[in-house]
């Protein structure tokens, strides 16, 4: 009963892992449109932009990293 229950939460944290990293491509493609300069924004700085980016860098990444540790390592 047991081993059924964790292949279920092995599935979930693989689907998540799977559609972050998917999630991660997407924004890789559309770079340009998230973090490029906006010419209705004239207050905007290059350091305000790329704190956003590491911001979303950092939590994406964390995502990753914790979803792909309960897919592998939880058994």
């Amino acid at each position: 009963m047991q081993s059924e229950l964790i292949l279920v939460f092995r599935l979930l944290a693989a689907t998540a892992f799977f559609v972050l990293f998917g999630t991660g491509v997407w924004i890789g493609l559309n770079y340009q449109r998230f973090f490029g300069v906006d010419p209705e924004m004239p207050s905007e700085t290059g350091s305000s932009r790329v704190y956003s980016q590491v911001q979303i860098f950092t939590l994406w990444a964390h995502g990753l990293i914790a979803t792909a540790a309960f897919a592998l390592f939880l058994h």
